[in-house]
């Protein structure tokens, strides 16, 4: 297996449900800054999904640090940042996982405690089927971008 990159920098949320799409437009504005000869190339990994599954539980071995992103409405405005402990619930039974039930699953399988996990809520507010991120989210999306690539620059310092 090729070396693992220190974090992961998780977005998930569906880009055709309005707000739900701040986790991958987050990564989307991520990427710009990973590319080659950029100091955080060789630090920060970055992926993007619809919604979390228990195979994402091996995305997180051999990593110091995952974040996770995601829209919430019920998150503090513009955004909330908090660490994620693993924890048994039902939503593994479901179509989507909660970071914690993630967080579960790969102390289970590995045996180990997870890495360092903390979970980016970046406020949204419609969600509707078809519509564009709205224009107070996508504030939401840029003072949580900076705050992001701030601490990820720190971290690697």
């Amino acid at each position: 297996m090729a070396t693992r990159k220190p974090i992961l920098v998780f977005g998930y949320g569906n880009p055709s449900r309005g707000d739900d799409a701040l986790g991958p437009a987050l990564i989307d504005l991520l990427t710009e800054q990973i590319q080659p000869g950029m100091p955080l190339e060789h630090h920060v990994e970055l992926l993007t999904d619809f919604q979390l599954q228990i195979e994402h539980a091996m995305d997180l071995v051999d990593r110091k640090q995952v974040i996770f992103v995601d829209a919430s409405v019920t998150s503090t405005e513009p955004f909330g940042y908090s660490a994620i402990k693993a924890g048994k619930d039902t939503s593994y039974t479901t179509h989507a996982m909660s970071p914690a039930a993630v967080l579960h699953v790969y102390e289970k399988l590995n045996g180990k405690p997870v890495p360092r996990c903390d979970l980016l809520s970046i406020r949204g507010r419609s969600f509707e089927l078809g519509q564009p991120v709205s224009t107070a989210a996508q504030a939401n999306l840029h003072a949580a971008y900076r705050f992001t690539l701030e601490n990820l620059i720190n971290d690697i310092s």
